[in-house]
């Protein structure tokens, strides 16, 4: 549980501050889960910090929540161009993606369980960046990415929003996001 609080405490997630007044605090609740080699033997135990977003007012802690999702079309399209042009494709996970979308809203939630600040045990987290579990959060993970692959110069698609293209000379890179799953490729195997 130390570990994913220091994730926070990394990636500036959120700041203590004072309880505000007539401001809606989200509760937080610690979710576990085991991680399973292969043989489904346990490798290790888990535990990831939510907020109670089912508490969330709309209009008050969120606005827009909704965030695109690869098309199964587009998928397929990615694999057939990777096929024809003899790309090698990569697939990656993001860790702790939602924790590196900044939040439009002012969002506070209660210090967790355990983990309550003995010298301010009054006081809220104010998110800065969101939280998993918030109705915004892939919202604000897919700004994120998308902002930082268009000021390198990805075009975006125009039919599926979540395929991206960048041409170096006469290669193509292309990559396809689905939430906080990347898959790449390249006619260059030297730019993935």
């Amino acid at each position: 549980m130390q570990d994913e609080l220091n994730q926070f405490e990394r990636n500036e997630v959120w700041s203590l501050v004072p309880r505000p007044k007539d401001i809606n605090v989200i509760g937080t609740k610690w979710v576990f889960r085991n991680k399973t080699d292969e043989s489904g033997k346990i490798v290790r135990n888990k535990a990831r910090l939510v907020a109670q977003g089912y508490t969330q007012v709309e209009g008050v802690d969120f606005d827009e929540t909704f965030a695109p999702v690869a098309r199964l079309e587009s998928i397929r399209l990615l694999l057939s161009i990777a096929c024809i042009k003899k790309f090698k494709l990569f697939q990656m996970d993001v860790k702790s993606a939602f924790l590196n979308g900044y939040l439009q809203e002012e969002v506070y939630v209660e210090q967790p369980k355990g983990f309550v600040d003995p010298h301010s045990p009054n006081h809220v987290f104010k998110l800065k960046k969101a939280l998993y579990g918030l109705k915004q959060a892939p919202r604000a993970w897919y700004d994120r990415l998308t902002q930082y692959l268009i000021d390198n110069q990805y075009m975006r698609g125009g039919i599926d929003r979540t395929l991206f293209i960048k041409h170096h000379d006469h290669d193509i890179f292309v990559a396809q996001i689905y939430v906080d799953d990347i898959v790449f490729g390249s006619t260059n195997k030297t730019i993935c």
